[in-house]
């Protein structure tokens, strides 16, 4: 039962087995009392989606850079990549977190749909509306990818 709920949160089983373990280390330091068979059941389920939350959203904090950072780092930026980088950061924000987090940061759409907590079809969309847009402004058709 952990084990579904896991993977049908977290949508992989690398993930999952990292949390259905987890789930087992926090019952057995769990130091409180079940009434009968069906609390212990319901704090197994509670504490499965919480940590399949937690795994979640820990997935993002650990593996970005702000914008913000981004926009400061383009000065060190080698000279041909910084007009890119700065058209990208010109995106609306949807297109530009997008942008950013498949070529930059190496996320597939599956994990962006995650993170930005949309349909992946959505991302293929922006992903997408994103490249054109910036083959208006930087005048090319290398941003296929």
């Amino acid at each position: 039962m952990i084990r579904r709920i896991c993977f049908y949160h977290l949508k992989g089983s690398a993930d999952t087995e990292d949390v259905f373990q987890n789930v087992f280390l926090k019952y057995m330091l769990y130091e409180g009392d079940f009434t009968d068979a069906e609390h212990e059941k319901a704090w197994f389920i509670r504490v499965s989606i919480n940590a399949c939350k937690d795994h979640l959203k820990s997935l993002f904090r650990h593996n970005t850079v702000s914008l913000e950072v981004l926009a400061e780092e383009a000065a060190v930026t080698r000279p041909d990549y910084k007009e890119v980088l700065e058209a990208v950061l010109a995106l609306p924000a949807k297109y530009k977190d997008t942008i950013y987090l498949h070529y930059y940061e190496g996320y597939s759409a599956a994990e962006i749909a995650v993170i930005l907590k949309s349909k992946e079809n959505t991302v293929y969309s922006l992903l997408s509306r994103g490249r054109s847009m910036l083959r208006e402004k930087l005048g090319g058709d290398g941003l296929d990818e």
